[in-house]
């Protein structure tokens, strides 16, 4: 065996040095890459982007109209439930504009710019919703639709989307040379336009339902992408509106200073009331998963949560035990944190689970016997109807019998006679048309098998009764 090398302690040391100065260089090499890698102030053109923002704000003229045909065509596609057209209203839609004007504004202290995006907000809002009204009003199709209920109940997803939304849609406005697809894709992500149609539906068919939820939904969109755009706005070091006089400029600080305040305490505040309403909602659905559906004796027929009222209505099919009332509440209180301070009622049927089996099965055999007894008429009626055809043929077997005799005793040259009938159809109804067929003894020239052939015809006509018979 190779002896092991033992380093000297001066040697350890140099070598501890050395590893040291190996993980220094490693991680300043990393952080210079993280650095470049998401460092993007270097990229940012902040003075063409304030010019940019500043002229979005703006609101008339055409995009009064490209807003209005936008609102229709994203009503239209929440009517009818079309993922697609909704998401087309969306990209032609001019609603950022204001909203970035907002968080611009207050990150560099312009009151000016922050009253006109206000203003513009308010009247892109106000036309939104009456354009919105009017369709909904005048459109014969009212019923709820699935992306119309989907505006009415904002989840965490909404905020977070909201807030990614608006960080990336600043953040593409300051590159210079703007992402136009990355704007695009905000657009759609955030729907700021199929909330305000929904407010319009609500105050067309009178249900707050939709009308606050798609109005609260709206404003969470708004205020986060504001808020986003002020982040970044700050982070970037926008450059702040310089003011002649000191005391003006110190006092539109702190007016804004306070408007921004007033918009992330709210926000704030969105922020925790959504998210626990999410968490709300996920408890109930596990509760239900794991408490009721997975016990076979139970028969839920839908849960019902008041989330004011912090109450869970569970309505059942069948009786429930006071253990199992007693037993739900217990699990609800000790393994759901957020159904803790809600009260659980429940409705169950009075009516004894037996029975509900007994009557149950008592109503089939009475239809099944009901069914049995048509069946039953029906074959009846089957047989009737064979043994009638039956005589009828008999009767048809022996009239033909008897004309056939005397067909060859009026027609002695007559070798053989069929008959049928024979179904004839012009394309538009059918005809049922009697048809005799003739041989004769010998081959006859066409003009006399023709007059051959007439006399047998009104001679059958005459003994089977017939209006008409066709003889071949």
């Amino acid at each position: 065996m190779a002896e092991e090398t033992k380093l000297t302690p001066e040697e350890e040391k140099a070598l501890a040095t050395d590893v040291k100065k190996d993980a220094k260089g490693l991680l300043k090499s990393v952080t210079t890459f993280l650095t470049e890698l998401l460092d993007i102030r270097g990229e940012t053109d902040r003075d063409q982007t304030i010019d940019d923002i500043k002229k979005d704000i703006a609101f008339k003229g055409h995009t009064a109209w490209i807003l209005i045909f936008a609102v229709f065509i994203a009503s239209i596609g929440l009517n009818v439930s079309s993922t697609a057209v909704v998401i087309g209203a969306m990209l032609i839609s001019p609603l950022m504009g204001p909203i970035l004007g907002v968080g611009l504004s207050l990150a560099i202290y312009d009151i000016d710019t922050l009253k006109r995006s206000l203003v513009n907000l308010g009247v892109m809002v106000g036309l939104s919703v009456f354009t919105a009204w009017l369709y909904f009003w005048a459109s014969p199709l009212t019923e709820e639709t699935p992306e119309l209920v989907a505006r009415t109940a904002p989840t965490i997803l909404d905020v977070l989307i909201a807030i990614f939304g608006g960080l990336a849609l600043i953040v593409a406005r300051s590159k210079k040379g703007t992402m136009a697809s990355v704007i695009f894709g905000v657009a759609i992500a955030t729907a700021l336009m199929p909330p305000l149609c929904t407010v319009g539906y609500g105050l067309a068919i009178g249900d707050s339902t939709f009308y606050i939820g798609g109005l609260y939904l709206f404003c969470i969109n708004t205020i986060f992408i504001a808020l986003a755009t002020f982040v970044v706005a700050k982070i970037l070091a926008f450059p702040l509106v310089k003011y002649a006089n000191e005391a003006k400029r110190n006092r539109i600080k702190w007016t804004v200073t306070i408007v921004a305040l007033l918009a992330i305490i709210p926000a704030i505040f969105t922020f925790i009331s959504v998210l626990e309403r999410s968490n709300q909602d996920k408890d109930i659905r596990n509760f239900v998963e794991n408490e009721i559906e997975s016990n076979s004796e139970l028969f839920l027929s839908k849960p019902d949560p008041d989330y004011e009222n912090k109450t869970l209505t569970l309505t059942f099919l069948n009786e429930l035990s006071a253990a199992t009332v007693a037993d739900l509440k217990n699990e609800a209180k000790k393994n759901y944190d957020y159904l803790k301070d809600f009260k659980l009622k429940f409705n169950d049927n009075k009516v004894k689970s037996f029975d509900l089996i007994s009557n149950a099965y008592q109503d089939a055999q009475k239809r099944l016997d009901e069914k049995n007894n048509v069946i039953t008429g029906l074959q009846g009626t089957i047989e009737v109807l064979k043994a009638e055809l039956e005589v009828k043929k008999g009767k048809i077997l022996l009239d033909f019998l008897q004309v056939s005799k005397d067909a060859k005793i009026n027609f002695s040259d007559l070798i053989t006679l069929s008959f049928s009938k024979e179904l004839k159809s012009n394309f538009r109804k059918i005809d049922t048309l009697p048809t005799a067929r003739a041989i004769w003894k010998e081959k006859l020239v066409d003009s006399l098998a023709s007059i051959r052939n007439n006399e047998l015809t009104i001679w059958l006509e005459k003994e089977m009764k017939l209006d008409t018979i066709y003889v071949k």
